[in-house]
């Protein structure tokens, strides 16, 4: 975050959800976003983000989730559709599913750990292979 000079108070509140835990929980997974990355060792790049919002829907099944993958997948070229498709679906399913809910976890008391052990306890499979250099289409000039 502070190579980005983002801050979390900088995101806007939830919307379009109903009640009180509805909002609580969506507002954590937010929260929770930006562990993820490390925690899944997801690149923060187009194809990155949508290996992970690919993860998040099958942990949380919020629809935004899933609507993020098929609606930006416009946004890789070829080859990093193909990757998004082939590699890191598959393993969104897979790590998704074997995870502890990740929702519910306490990061702030692990941010003292090793990346591993906490990996460990919370049965995280890193994606092990990232996506193509380019990854995105070129800009129409």
């Amino acid at each position: 975050m502070d190579a980005r000079s983002f801050t979390p108070s900088e995101r806007p509140p939830v919307r379009f959800v109903e009640g009180e835990e509805a909002a609580w929980a969506a507002t954590r997974v937010r929260e929770a976003h930006d562990f993820w990355h490390v925690l899944f060792a997801c690149p923060t790049t187009v194809a990155g983000e949508l290996a992970l919002k690919a993860l998040e829907f099958v942990q949380t099944g919020l629809p935004a989730a899933g609507a993020a993958v098929v609606g930006a997948g416009w946004r890789l070229d070829g080859p990093g559709r193909a990757w998004l498709v082939g590699t890191a679906l598959p393993w969104a399913v897979r790590a998704g599913s074997r995870a502890a809910d990740l929702v519910t976890l306490e990061y702030e008391k692990a941010l003292a750990e090793d990346l591993e052990v906490v990996r460990a306890r919370w049965r995280i499979t890193p994606l092990r292979t990232g996506p193509p250099a380019a990854g995105r289409r070129k800009r129409a000039a």
